[in-house]
């Protein structure tokens, strides 16, 4: 299959997903699913999350499996709300991706130059972050202290000096409100769009758009330059790119380090849209941001995906808890899609496995479970919808598991001139 074509079918299931969605919003009524106030949400959700994704991507093409995201952000919060209350919100941006970085360094010496372990290195940073803050906290924001009288606790920073700035994209949200008006319409299709659009585009925070060409960037950097081709041998087989010449010392510590500060950056953009550092904020962000890796098959566009998804799913909870049960809908409709693909790809009842039938089975009982819980529950426990989020990470890495090819050599001890 060529890229060009690959591209076609994204752009294509794009469209279907949107045009699924707004037939469940028609159907269930619940305006929520397409509305712009649910989509920025989401946006501002996805953001962290792909940011973290993006730091285990580049840690992970180079071969170091990096868990300790959580840590690395965590230390990026904390320093972004210490430097943006005294500096402002650029000061933020620096301080937390040094922050993040530093993790990182960590991470690479312990790794790479030490042969720890990356499992128990990734814990150790995320137990060493939440408690190298709290140290921080205790000591510099005490009472008495300036930044106490500031406004400070043990568990949280003074408010920036100045918020971030915000932006709207030209055309779509600057100037007339004129998505608005088509998304207060409820048309179908129309004004669902037109809700998404607004959703994207409208007050955006610059970070935001950063963080988006952050994703092309990537892509770039590690498919079409000689380092990216450099640092995916490392993690493809690093004793090969030894062979060739390639430091594969110094491409693993870059691609570390560079994970740390993208970790870090998504720290600051938590401490941006809460104007301060608050104990906690990161909320296993990190965590998920490993799981849109995963699902996106260590790759930018998937990674992309998966944080979208999570972060709709999250801004979904947050904005309406009843919007919730109009899912049960579309997960009955998305297994009644996946029985038709499947029995489709069979050349007859004869060439089907036992493991089809079991999968197919299993998809028909979903779905008819779904449309009844759908028809008879109006609304769901708030722990189920809490946990929402959570529940479709692990959901979804169990379906991509099936199709997951990571680097060949993600999280081998490598020594130079020691051939495994």
């Amino acid at each position: 299959m060529t890229r060009t074509r690959k591209y076609h079918l994204a752009l294509v299931g794009v469209a279907a997903a949107i045009l699924l969605v707004a037939l469940i919003r028609l159907i269930t009524g619940a305006n929520e699913i397409t509305s712009s106030g649910t989509f920025a949400a989401a946006l501002m959700l996805a953001v962290p999350i792909g940011l973290a994704g993006l730091g285990g991507l580049w840690a992970e093409r180079a071969g170091v499996v990096n868990i300790g995201l959580e840590g690395m952000m965590v230390l990026g919060t904390w320093f972004a709300g210490w430097a943006g209350y005294q500096w402002g919100p650029y000061a933020a941006l620096v301080a937390g991706l040094l922050a993040g970085a530093i993790g990182g360094l960590i991470h690479a010496i312990a790794t790479v130059t030490f042969g720890v372990d990356h499992i128990i290195s990734g814990v150790a940073i995320n137990l060493l972050g939440p408690g190298v803050t709290r140290f921080l906290s205790e000591v510099l924001y005490k009472e008495g202290s300036p930044a106490n009288q500031a406004g400070a606790g043990i568990t949280t920073s003074p408010a920036m000096s100045s918020a971030a700035p915000e932006l709207s994209l030209p055309l779509l949200s600057d100037g007339p409100d004129w998505l608005g008006s088509l998304e207060s319409t409820r048309w179908f299709l129309v004004g669902d769009v037109a809700g998404i659009l607004r959703g994207l585009t409208h007050n955006v925070n610059v970070l935001v758009i950063l963080a988006v060409l952050m994703l092309p960037l990537t892509f770039f950097v590690l498919w079409h330059t000689s380092f990216g081709l450099r640092l995916r041998s490392a993690g493809e087989n690093p004793w090969a790119a030894e062979s060739l010449g390639v430091n594969v010392y110094r491409i693993k510590y870059i691609a570390v380090v560079i994970s740390g500060a993208f970790a870090g950056l998504g720290g600051v953009f938590l401490v941006f849209v809460s104007t301060k550092y608050v104990e906690g904020q990161t909320a296993g962000r990190g965590f998920i941001g490993l799981a849109a890796m995963i699902f996106g098959n260590w790759r930018p566009g998937g990674l992309a995906a998966g944080a979208a998804l999570f972060g709709y799913a999250d801004g979904l909870q947050l904005r309406s808890q009843g919007a919730i049960t109009s899912f049960l809908l579309l997960g009955a409709i998305l297994l009644l899609i996946y029985l038709g693909v499947r029995a489709r790809r069979a050349d007859g009842l004869s060439a089907l496995t036992v493991k089809d039938y079991t999968a197919m089975g299993a998809a028909v009982v979903g779905a008819a479970v779904l449309f009844w819980l759908w028809l008879t529950v109006d609304r769901l426990p708030n722990e189920f919808v809490f946990i929402t989020p959570h529940v479709l990470t692990l959901l979804v890495l169990l379906v991509a598991s099936q199709r997951l090819r990571m680097p060949k050599a993600d999280g081998v001890r490598y020594r130079r001139g020691e051939q495994h």
